[in-house]
């Protein structure tokens, strides 16, 4: 038996649709701009290949959560995306093959502190205090890929207050599913508990404390959090 200096942290998980279980988070990668609209409302118009970042596994919070507005912005934005779980280990996987590693699919909002992002943009510097903070990760149920094939087209939205502020489309996924778990394999060898944040569609916009958010993808599920107010 392994003796620690501290006790180790909690695992991270994510809840499992229809199920006592949970599905254990190892890490979390996310493709920027995976939308051609999205792209352009952002100021970019190309079929660039796509690019990760990354958020800690304890990002993720589940459905139902109130998260803290974080510190260090004004600027706090939502971005609803489609959620790959990762189920079977690879490294430099085919495309064709891509899809066996798919355990299920989620919602999950990437959470961005926009002006800090802008400011490392403009000082070329890694975006990690936008993207990586405490719940930046809110993620609904899983669905096993067993009762949800492998979606590739399908209504994708969010609300604010029932507003509704992003709708699009799965079908308008620049790099679907299979590229992108096959592109981020030539990187890193994805691990089960992986979990890839797909990009979002059109329509990002800032939240405020008090505000509710909603959103799901059809046929797959749905998520709900609530933005409370600043931690003293």
């Amino acid at each position: 038996m392994t003796d620690f200096v501290l006790p180790p942290p909690a695992i991270a998980s994510v809840a499992v649709a229809g199920s006592a279980e949970r599905f254990a988070v190892r890490r979390i990668f996310c493709v920027g701009r995976n939308y051609a609209a999205h792209a352009r409302e952002l100021g970019n118009d190309e079929r660039d290949p796509p690019f990760f970042f990354t958020k800690p596994a304890d990002a993720v919070v589940d459905s139902g959560a109130e998260i803290p507005y974080p510190p260090l912005t004004l600027n706090l934005h939502h971005e609803i995306e489609l959620v790959v779980a990762i189920g079977k280990a690879g490294f430099r996987i085919a495309r064709a093959d891509a899809l066996a590693h798919v355990w299920g699919y989620g919602v999950g909002v990437d959470l961005t502190r926009r002006d800090l992002q802008d400011q490392a943009k403009k000082a070329a510097r890694p975006w990690d205090w936008s993207k990586a903070f405490d719940r930046s990760a809110p993620c609904g149920p899983l669905l096993p890929v067993a009762k949800s094939g492998h979606p590739e087209k399908g209504r994708i939205w969010l609300a604010v207050n029932g507003d509704v502020k992003q709708d699009g489309d799965l079908a308008e996924l620049i790099w679907p599913v299979a590229d992108v778990v096959a592109i981020c394999s030539e990187a890193i060898e994805l691990q089960p508990g992986d979990l890839i944040f797909t990009g979002t569609p059109a329509g990002v916009g800032a939240v405020q404390a008090g505000d509710r958010i909603t959103g799901g993808v059809d046929g797959i599920g749905a998520i709900e959090v609530t933005i409370g107010q600043p931690r003293p």
